[in-house]
């Protein structure tokens, strides 16, 4: 059961990373403030294979009336995927998810709502941010080079997603290392590096946590690894850039409630000091927040 003492033996053991500052920046007409205001990622899914069936949009409209909805509700940016991470879901070709995107993106910059990508084609990636897209969300590091390289020519963000494996659907068994925290700063550390080189400077890191790995699919273990990450979070924010969590759901816990989870996850995740909170459940997850900043 966590406590107050495994609180505090994080806080002691890792007291030097607590009070690092990230880097704050505008994305379209609106500045984000990191270092004292959190920010929310609502999710279009365009796959019938995703399981989340609240965020699941089969055509342009709804995707379109969904997006809208979010950033009324408090969602900063709208984050839409064309293809889901599950392990046996469909594949979703570069061509295929140009199609299904690109309207909702069209429609969604019009109304002026901030959006992310999901994506590890660099075709994708340009296509939607000649279109108009904000952001990258990066679910692979294949080709991440190309897809800094559109990133930075459209002067746009990107999600840094920490993914073991050439992209999110072939990964095999997690490796957790000594410390996951520690695999993951380093693996952060290099792609920022490069990131960087071709001038970016509107970086989100993600650890990942949402992504489907073959031995996390114990729940004890996957949600214990879940929650020691979110409270650990705060040690990735001394590479200097804001980090994005995608909010779990441990159906294994919540049952019938599941759509309570992502909220609950979300008070762990901003105690770690998360800077952008994906989650399906952009009022709920609002409500947390909004109340956590009265303390």
């Amino acid at each position: 059961m966590l406590n107050l003492e495994d609180l505090y033996a994080i806080h002691e053991h890792y007291k030097d990373a607590l009070n690092a500052k990230v880097e704050e920046f505008t994305i379209g007409n609106k500045n984000f403030n990191f270092n004292s205001k959190k920010a929310i990622l609502g999710v279009i899914n365009l796959s019938s294979d995703s399981w989340y069936r609240e965020s699941v949009c089969l055509s342009s409209e709804q995707a379109i009336r969904r997006g809208i909805v979010l950033n009324a509700q408090g969602a900063d940016i709208v984050d839409i995927g064309a293809e889901s991470t599950l392990e046996k879901a469909e594949r979703v070709e570069d061509v295929r998810q140009k199609s299904q995107i690109l309207p909702v993106l069209e429609a969604l910059n019009q109304e002026g709502v901030l959006t992310s990508i999901e994506t590890y084609y660099p075709e994708v990636a340009r296509e939607c941010l000649r279109v108009g897209a904000n952001v990258i969300n990066l679910t692979g590091p294949e080709k991440s080079e190309e897809i800094y390289q559109a990133v930075s020519e459209f002067d746009a963000g990107v999600i840094i997603c920490y993914v073991q494996g050439k992209n999110v659907r072939e990964v095999g068994d997690f490796d957790f290392g000594d410390d996951p925290t520690d695999l993951m700063y380093d693996y952060f550390a290099k792609e920022i590096e490069i990131a960087t080189k071709y001038g970016i400077r509107k970086i989100f890191i993600d650890p990942g946590l949402g992504f489907y790995y073959k031995n996390l699919q114990d729940s004890s273990l996957r949600i214990r690894y879940q929650m020691r990450t979110f409270l650990n979070t705060f040690r990735l924010r001394k590479l200097g850039f804001p980090v994005c969590h995608a909010l779990p759901h441990a159906f294994e816990c919540f049952g019938e409630e599941v759509r309570s989870a992502e909220p609950f996850f979300a008070v762990l995740a901003a105690l770690g000091k998360t800077d952008l909170f994906r989650t399906h459940e952009v009022p709920k997850t609002k409500a947390v927040l909004d109340t956590l900043s009265f303390f």
